[in-house]
């Protein structure tokens, strides 16, 4: 799912202006200002100082009655009736400009840490596991798949496929969540002075962990790509469950018994994008 943003949002107090502190490697880079109207690029795209910052974006005409602003992974598009002038486009621009530099900042980094968290299924290509950064090393000859300090050792032909490795790396993965959570779990059921019914490993796409009325867990093995107190903290939110299945204040509550620093990892793990490919 991709997050569309419409000026409708309300920034938090500072949040704009530690945004644009950030570098912007998305915009143009053009070593003076030069305040004027929209220009246009030979690519169609047109390009406005925003904040001191030159911003692309691309204009479509349309027969809605404002100017409407559209960031994405895309960037910024400007939707606006025909009759609207360049020059009120621009007023409109200026207007929303801290708005949209800081949305902008927002998607540059989105795409960072996509860039760093998806997979390329080859010789040589970082893998995180547990927080940290491993080296996947395919080696003819080699069995199985082994962990050698910063390297994670696969055996396979050299002629092998991107699947075959990926098939290869995930069974090994699965493997090392289900270690994990079996010794994580019992840490915390025993906090909590309740176990599961039973546990299993999950492979949801949008969920993290999940707790059924009868008491049975399920833990997506892609946490083990996460920080240690990151699969803490979703371990400890599913065992509190089993006391309070809803959300409400004597759930949190109990969760803050079982991991008093949920608040951090709450929200490193609201702030981890929905379309991020884990795996």
């Amino acid at each position: 799912m991709k997050r569309r943003n419409t000026p409708n949002a309300h920034p938090r107090p500072g949040a704009a202006d530690a945004a644009l502190q950030l570098s912007l490697p998305l915009f143009d880079t053009v070593p003076t200002p030069t305040p004027s109207a929209p220009k246009r690029s030979a690519d169609g795209s047109r390009s406005v100082w925003l904040c001191e910052q030159p911003v692309q974006y691309e204009l479509r005409r349309s027969r809605r009655r404002t100017i409407g602003f559209v960031i994405d992974n895309r960037g910024l598009r400007v939707t606006a009736p025909r009759w609207v002038t360049l020059a009120e486009i621009e007023r409109a621009l200026q207007e929303k400009a801290r708005w949209i530099v800081r949305k902008l900042v927002e998607w540059r980094a989105h795409e960072a840490r996509r860039e760093r968290m998806t997979v390329r299924w080859e010789h040589g290509a970082p893998l995180r596991f547990l927080g940290q950064t491993l080296t996947l090393e395919v080696r003819d000859g080699a069995r199985d798949v082994v962990r050698d300090e910063s390297r994670l050792i696969v055996g396979l032909p050299p002629n092998a496929c991107a699947e075959q490795l990926k098939d290869r790396v995930q069974a090994w993965l699965q493997e090392r969540a289900r270690e994990v959570f079996a010794e994580r779990l019992p840490i915390f059921a025993q906090r909590l002075g309740r176990a599961p019914t039973r546990w299993a490993l999950s492979s949801a796409r949008t969920r993290w962990g999940s707790c059924t009325p009868d008491g049975a867990i399920r833990l997506n093995w892609r946490l083990v790509h996460f920080p240690l107190d990151i699969v803490d903290y979703v371990i400890a939110h599913e065992l509190a469950h089993l006391r309070e299945l809803n959300h409400g204040p004597r759930f949190w509550s109990t969760v803050g018994d079982l991991f008093p620093d949920f608040e951090r990892a709450r929200t490193w793990l609201r702030d981890f994008p929905e379309d991020m490919p884990v795996g």
